[in-house]
């Protein structure tokens, strides 16, 4: 039983399901240690250690940007010294649904692209897929690596009110983030190593191996010894800090358009000896950007001719071009279905329910419901570009009313879940706080879960948003190795 001085005294869960906290206010199985350690070490140290993690942060330049903050782009990412806790059993299910649902999804990409036989048989309506915005018509045709189309993949993962995980959004283009779970657990050994113990917790740091490892997988046939590099869309990019750190873990050159230059439909990087030839670009910047001759003109961050050497076999791009088409959020609702075509299986894990607007049924009942439900631009990230009806006015709805009617395709809506919180260490005290799970997938010879992921934490008081750009922060993220303690209630 926790003192009555607890840390927790007073902590409300106003009904959300707790990770951590049964609704009697006792820890739940897999935090029992856990939360009795937090205890003993009491607010006053705890309050200490977290100071000096934010100081590890600062030093260590672990940082993210927001473009619109007026006080200066790099901020010190927001970190909940108190860890989420994820059993065995739990993270088997998690880790065989997202290897089911990026095996489905990459089998679509490369139909969709390809032979097209799911929109042909009518398996998904071929309107919805073939008028997203991220379809990219000009690649059609074009082969892949091993007919691979997304490498790296950053997964959206919620829990309702009843403790069940859904998926609420795929990320197959440039997922972020998952430098800050390694920087998490780096800072979490040090500031609070007493907290690891009695905790089977499965190490996180064979992600850079298993990313270098794939990338090098991709290059050209003949290539023994490729050269990988990451290309960043520079320094006053929101995720700079990941394309460096990334970089540096894998022991890669990070490099930035203007290090590259394509002679032949070959790719070769500038360097102090001379062109050097490159094989395999891991990047991250969007398609739009990558090649000025294939994309935005204007593109200053590109590489001209880089689509040519693509399209000719010379060089690999993780992840390829087009797979915002598997990102929209209207073809997110059709996913269950894809899973259903290639694979012949139901999902693992479910989908959130979803409206498409683009359909007269949808719509009807979205726009009679706008005070219940999310509402999303199919192409937002970020937290931007939606409504959660229970916190708008009148007018943000007659606004999002309008949008609709006027370019349906363009919004999705989903019931506004009940987010599953877990407290946050707060001046002394413990909160509640919602939180998403973002794990990284790799795919290459085999698909690969990082244990774990990116677990974000909507740190403004009362809020459901998570993103770093809205406020959120993140915590260290524990799977456990095996079924003992940290076994769920």
């Amino acid at each position: 039983m926790a003192p009555s001085e607890s840390l927790g005294v007073n902590y409300q869960s106003n009904g959300f399901y707790d990770e951590m906290l049964a609704p009697s206010g006792q820890p739940r199985p897999g935090y029992r240690m856990l939360y009795d350690q937090l205890n003993r070490l009491g607010a006053k140290e705890l309050s200490r250690r977290h100071d000096l993690a934010m100081q590890m942060f600062r030093n260590h330049g672990i940082t993210f940007a927001v473009y619109p903050d007026a006080l200066g782009t790099d901020k010190v990412f927001p970190f909940d010294i108190i860890p989420r806790v994820i059993s065995a059993q739990t993270w088997r299910r998690l880790e065989a649904g997202l290897k089911q649902r990026l095996a489905a999804l990459n089998l679509f990409l490369d139909d969709v692209y390809g032979r097209k036989l799911i929109l042909h048989q009518g398996a998904v309506p071929p309107e919805t897929v073939l008028s997203s915005p991220q379809y990219l018509r000009e690649i059609e045709g074009l082969a892949v690596p091993h007919g691979i189309h997304c490498h790296i993949a950053g997964v959206d993962l919620v829990r309702d009110g009843k403790g069940d995980f859904y998926v609420l959004e795929d990320n197959l283009r440039t997922p972020s983030g998952v430098s800050y779970v390694l920087a998490n657990r780096y800072v979490m050994k040090r500031v609070l190593p007493d907290l690891f113990a009695g905790y089977p917790v499965r190490p996180v740091e064979g992600y850079v191996h298993e990313l270098l490892r794939h990338l090098r997988w991709l290059a050209p046939e003949g290539v023994d010894d490729p050269t990988v590099v990451l290309l960043t869309p520079g320094i006053s990019n929101s995720a700079y800090y990941e394309h460096l750190y990334l970089a540096k873990q894998m022991g890669i050159e990070l490099v930035e358009g203007t290090d590259l230059v394509v002679d032949q439909d070959h790719v070769f990087m500038r360097t102090t000896r001379g062109l050097k030839p490159v094989h395999v670009i891991y990047r991250r910047l969007d398609d739009d950007w990558l090649d000025p001759i294939f994309g935005r003109q204007e593109s200053l961050v590109g590489v001209a001719g880089l689509v040519n050497a693509y399209r000719a076999g010379n060089v690999a791009i993780a992840n390829a071009l087009g797979n915002g088409v598997a990102d929209d959020k209207a073809v997110y609702a059709l996913v269950p279905k894809i899973i259903k075509y290639y694979l012949d299986e139901e999902p693992i894990l479910p989908n959130v329910p979803t409206y498409l607007c683009a359909i007269d049924t949808d719509r009807r009942f979205v726009l009679e419901h706008l005070e219940e439900l999310v509402v999303k631009t199919v192409d937002s990230s970020g937290g931007y570009g939606m409504l959660i009806g229970s916190e708008s006015t009148k007018e943000q709805r007659e606004e999002f009313r309008r949008h609709i009617e006027a370019r349906p395709r363009r919004f999705i809506a989903q019931p506004i879940l009940a987010l599953s919180v877990q407290p946050v260490f707060d001046h002394g005290r413990l909160r509640r706080a919602h939180q998403d799970l973002r794990p990284f997938v790799l795919t290459g010879p085999e698909i690969y879960v990082a244990p774990g992921g990116l677990t974000r934490v909507a740190l403004k008081d009362g809020s459901l948003i998570v993103n770093s750009s809205q406020g959120g922060g993140s915590r260290d993220t524990w799977v456990m190795a095996d079924d003992g303690e940290g076994a769920d209630a």
